[in-house]
């Protein structure tokens, strides 16, 4: 793939516009003098005039061509803007206070197309309904369907999706590495970082305190998850924090998982209260037991995802350390694959995606 090019005889803009290039996941090609960059000058998917080369570069007349930015150390001045004018430039970034303007330019110019990926929260209506372990199950189905999947853990005090999946040894990035990130991620450079398994990308929590995800850092998260990934499935905590508030503003689908009981029912009306508050679309998941899938549903006022019936050797799997294996005959299996087809259906997978 072509890479940006920078055309620059400044060494100290030339350290700068690297550093910044390597935040957005991105190699350049550099010219020293605008006679360099003709071989470049209409394959780059960006192009990045230092201020120091715009008069040398105006003189040799280079063809129009769109994505070239003027950047500059100092502040903006009439002769800076002849000199964007005189290289056909579309901004004038000066740094270093448009450096996340710059790092979002360079990320756009080397991520392949946005696939706009479909994001799905899954909440648990009380302690111990199985949430966790539906958003994984999830995640499993959809990833070994052929759909590229981010699985996020958003629950501080969850437990951890790493030690679910068996995979808590796994190196790579975790939470505690990414809260201090704001403005944009390349998400080639998070799935990169993030751990996986059977062509899932994971992103949970390390062993021991586990603060609370700021906003902002969801926020990259998911405008990377989205951007690179065809599903991201979101485990949040029963209470919404400003995290979790984020992913339930982005996402399609919300599934609630109740227990088929009376208190299951009366504990997710009062979780149902605050999930609206945040998100659209809420659909019940039932867990068997002495209520009717469509009484629990109508009495939550939510349309009814499907029934999970209870599956004895399931704990007995997840508590060994083995991903389960969801094919079509187990139940769990069963609902994550009809979800997932709903979902596509009203979403922009293709619908042989899952399989």
């Amino acid at each position: 793939m072509d890479r940006p090019l920078v055309i620059t005889e400044d060494p100290a803009l030339l350290d700068d516009l690297l550093r910044v290039a390597a935040a957005a996941g991105a190699e350049l090609d550099v010219a020293h003098a605008p006679a360099h960059a003709r071989p470049y000058w209409t394959r780059a998917p960006l192009v990045v005039v230092g201020g120091d080369a715009a008069d040398a570069l105006a003189a040799t007349r280079p063809p129009p061509r769109h994505r070239v930015v003027l950047v500059t150390h100092g502040p903006e001045n009439p002769d800076t803007w002849r000199k964007c004018v005189a290289v056909g430039a579309q901004a004038v970034l000066e740094l270093p206070s448009a450096e996340r303007r710059l790092v979002d330019e360079f990320a756009d110019a080397v991520e392949p197309a946005a696939r706009a990926g479909l994001v799905v929260c899954v909440v648990g209506g009380r302690g111990g309904a199985g949430a966790s372990v539906l958003a994984a199950s999830l995640a499993l189905v959809a990833s070994r369907g052929g759909l590229r999947t981010l699985l996020v853990d958003a629950d501080p005090l969850g437990g951890g999706l790493d030690l679910l999946l068996g995979q808590e040894e796994t190196e790579g990035a975790r939470w505690s590495d990414l809260v201090a990130r704001e403005g944009r991620v390349s998400f080639t450079a998070l799935r990169a970082a993030l751990p996986s398994v059977s062509e899932l990308t994971f992103l949970s929590f390390h062993r021991g305190e586990a603060g609370a995800i700021p906003a902002e850092a969801m926020r990259s998260v998911l405008d990377a998850g989205q951007r690179g990934f065809d599903l991201v499935v979101v485990d949040l905590p029963r209470r919404p924090d400003p995290a979790a508030a984020e992913a339930l503003g982005r996402a399609a689908t919300t599934l609630l998982v109740v227990t088929a009981d009376v208190r299951g029912v009366l504990a997710a009306a009062q979780t149902l209260t605050v999930l609206r508050e945040h998100t659209g679309e809420i659909r019940a998941a039932v867990r068997t037991g002495i209520l009717d899938d469509e009484v629990v549903a109508t009495s939550l006022g939510v349309p009814c995802a499907g029934s999970l019936p209870d599956q004895p050797r399931l704990t007995a799997v997840l508590n060994r350390g083995t991903v389960p294996r969801l094919g079509g005959r187990s139940p769990l299996g069963r609902f994550c694959e009809a979800f997932l087809r709903s979902a596509v259906a009203s979403g922009p997978f293709p619908p042989e995606a899952t399989g």
